[in-house]
C-alpha cells in the first residue's frame, strides 16, 4: 500500500469516526438513562464486529473462518470463539394484529376522510367497517379480541351508541410498553440506517434515503412545520398504503416467492441551530 492510499484510507476512516461519534451520542444519552454501562456497549461491539466480518466471510473454508474472523476484527480468536458461542438477547417484537390494522386503517382511502384522517366506522358488517379491517388484516385473531386489545391498548374507542369504532391515535407509540418503544427503535433506526451504509459502501443509489434540513425558524414556524410534516405523512401512507396492497397482491395473484420487505419512514427533528464559532484573531 503505498503513501497515497494509506493517506487517502486515513481521511476515511477519521470521517468515518467523526460521523460515528455523532451517532452514539444519542445512544450514550439513552443508555446512561437506564443504567447501561460501558462494558455491555463494548461487548455489543465486539458482537456487531464479530457478525459483520462472519457474514463478509461467506463462503470461505469453515475452518479457516475464527482466524479470518479474528485478522479482520482485531480480536484474538479466544474472543472471536467466545463471542460466536454466547446468546445476544433478541430485539423486543414490534409488529402486531393491532399495529398492522391501525397501519391498514390509517392509509386505505375508505377509511380515511378527505383530509386523510381515519373515519369513525362501524363495528360489524361490510367495509368499510371494522369486522372487515380484521378479516383484512388477519385471520387468526377475531374481530371482537382485537378490538378489545386495540380498546385496551388506548387506540379506540367503542361508541356502544352507535355500535361504531374509532381511531383515539392515529399513530402507535407503546408509551406503556419500554421494550417495545425500544423494539421500534432498533428496527427503524436500525433498517435507516442499513440503508445510509449500503449506499455509502455501493455507488449512492441502493435505496432511497434523503433529507431536508430547514433553518433559521422561529419557535412559532417549528410548531406549522410539525403540522406540515404530520399533513405529508398522512398523504404519503394513504397514496402509497393501496399500491403497495395492490402490488402484494399482484405478487400473490402470480404466485411470486413473497419474500422481500420494504420499509419507509418519515422523521423529523427540531432544535435549537448550533451557535456560530467566534474566529481567532490571528493579528496578536
Amino acid at each position: 500500500m503505498n503513501k497515497n492510499t494509506t493517506d487517502v484510507l486515513h481521511t476515511e476512516q477519521q470521517a468515518l469516526l467523526a460521523a460515528i461519534g455523532h451517532l452514539l451520542r444519542p445512544f450514550a444519552k439513552l443508555c446512561l438513562a437506564k443504567g447501561v454501562p460501558i462494558q455491555a456497549i463494548e461487548e455489543r461491539v465486539r458482537h456487531a464486529y464479530v457478525d459483520a466480518a462472519k457474514q463478509a466471510c461467506e463462503g470461505d473454508n469453515p475452518e479457516r473462518l475464527t482466524s479470518r474472523i479474528s485478522t479482520m476484527t482485531g480480536l484474538t480468536r479466544r474472543e472471536v470463539a467466545r463471542i460466536q458461542q454466547t446468546v445476544t438477547p433478541e430485539l423486543p417484537a414490534t409488529r402486531s394484529a393491532a399495529t398492522d390494522l391501525l397501519t391498514y386503517w390509517t392509509s386505505q382511502v375508505g377509511y380515511v376522510d378527505t383530509a386523510k384522517k381515519p373515519i369513525a366506522i362501524p363495528r360489524q358488517g361490510p367495509a368499510p367497517s371494522f369486522e372487515a379491517l380484521a378479516a383484512s388484516v388477519t385471520k387468526d385473531v377475531h374481530a371482537r379480541s382485537l378490538l378489545a386489545e386495540m380498546i385496551r391498548l388506548n387506540l379506540v374507542t367503542h361508541r356502544k351508541a352507535t355500535d361504531t369504532v374509532e381511531l383515539l391515535e392515529d399513530i402507535f407509540v407503546p408509551s406503556n410498553d419500554w421494550p417495545q418503544m425500544v423494539g421500534f427503535l432498533g428496527t427503524n433506526v436500525g433498517d435507516h440506517l442499513e440503508a445510509a451504509v449500503t449506499n455509502v459502501l455501493g455507488d449512492g443509489h441502493q435505496h432511497f434515503e434523503q433529507a431536508l434540513l430547514a433553518d433559521e425558524l422561529s419557535a412559532e414556524s417549528v410548531i406549522q412545520a410539525q403540522a406540515l410534516i404530520s399533513t405529508q405523512w398522512r398523504n404519503l401512507i394513504t397514496t402509497l398504503g393501496p399500491q403497495l396492497q395492490a402490488l402484494m397482491d399482484a405478487d400473490k395473484a402470480a404466485n411470486r416467492a413473497q419474500d422481500q420487505a420494504v420499509r419507509i419512514g418519515l422523521y423529523s427533528l427540531s432544535k435549537a441551530m448550533p451557535s456560530p464559532e467566534v474566529p481567532t484573531d490571528l493579528s496578536e
